[in-house]
């Protein structure tokens, strides 16, 4: 099933709704009439999921009348965000499935804040030395940090499928893979034996992604077994470098990672809320917003 955010184009023309097209003829009408694109319909996915993280039910009138667009768009939206087993849909809109606080799918996370995570891995990308041995973190952040330094001359360990992906073919990357057991959902490496592979190595630079972070938690994430790695490679590592986009700041998870004081740097957009900027400065965390 193609995305959401690619699988169709309706929008409005005129005021009046156009038939549903492939997403290749969809894109070229909404270009052409210039009321309806990719960013937009990228926006109005976010905001749906803002809201069903504030609360249990959307309705989709609401929805249409919100995003100026028909309500047969918005049902589309949630049918197929009920595929990806976010929503279910009940009448006259969808209620979250999603506990509260827990982790939307790597499928739904990795379309959000897509131009603030490429800055973010763009950033990164140039605060690392040629020659660093780096542990990379999995995540929808990581992923594009891993984009961003396939031609830069480093050893990676990278904690994720998708991370090594990317840079398998990178040919100045000495790719150095973990043990352990992938999960399936992230696709990341778990379990005892990542953990001791990364207690047996030094690294210059952990990039780590997370799930939460705040001054009163520290960072934070979902997933046990993955908070368990992510202390591993933090242990290894000289400078630890945090990686997430501005709305993590609004956000604590399940299980703790590590207090603010064991951070070097938190690279994040220019989102960040005063405040925790302000916490992570004093906590001598060198913050950098792109």
């Amino acid at each position: 099933m193609a995305p959401v955010w690619q699988a169709r184009g309706t929008c409005l023309t005129n005021g009046r709704p156009q038939a549903r097209f492939g997403a290749g003829r969809a894109a070229a009408l909404a270009i052409a009439h210039g009321v309806c694109s990719n960013a937009h319909v990228e926006s109005r996915i976010n905001d749906i999921l803002n809201a069903l993280r504030e609360r249990d039910v959307v309705s989709v009138v609401e929805l249409a009348v919100q995003h100026g667009v028909s309500e047969m768009t918005i049902r589309r939206d949630l049918d197929e965000l009920a595929q990806q087993g976010v929503v279910r849909r009940v009448r006259g809109g969808a209620l979250s499935l999603l506990l509260r606080g827990e982790e939307p799918p790597f499928s739904v996370r990795e379309r959000e804040a897509i131009e603030a995570k490429q800055r973010i891995g763009a950033h990164v990308a140039s605060m690392l030395a040629d020659g660093e041995a780096v542990v990379l973190d999995g995540g929808t952040t990581t992923l594009e940090v891993a984009r961003a330094v396939r031609d830069r001359r480093l050893t990676v360990v990278p904690l994720a499928l998708r991370c090594a992906d990317e840079l398998t073919a990178a040919p100045r990357v000495k790719l150095v893979l973990p043990g352990g057991e992938v999960r399936p959902s992230e696709q990341n490496f778990v379990g005892p034996l990542t953990e001791a592979s990364l207690r047996a190595l030094r690294f210059d630079t952990a990039i780590i992604g997370c799930c939460g972070l705040s001054a009163e938690h520290g960072v934070t994430a979902h997933d046990l077994p993955d908070v368990a790695v992510k202390q591993a490679a933090i242990s290894s590592a000289r400078r630890v470098m945090i990686v997430c986009d501005s709305g993590k700041f609004t956000r604590t998870a399940f299980g703790a990672v590590c207090p603010l004081d064991r951070l070097d740097v938190v690279v994040t957009d220019t989102g960040i809320p005063r405040d925790q900027s302000d916490a992570l400065t004093a906590a001598g965390v060198a913050v950098h917003a792109v």
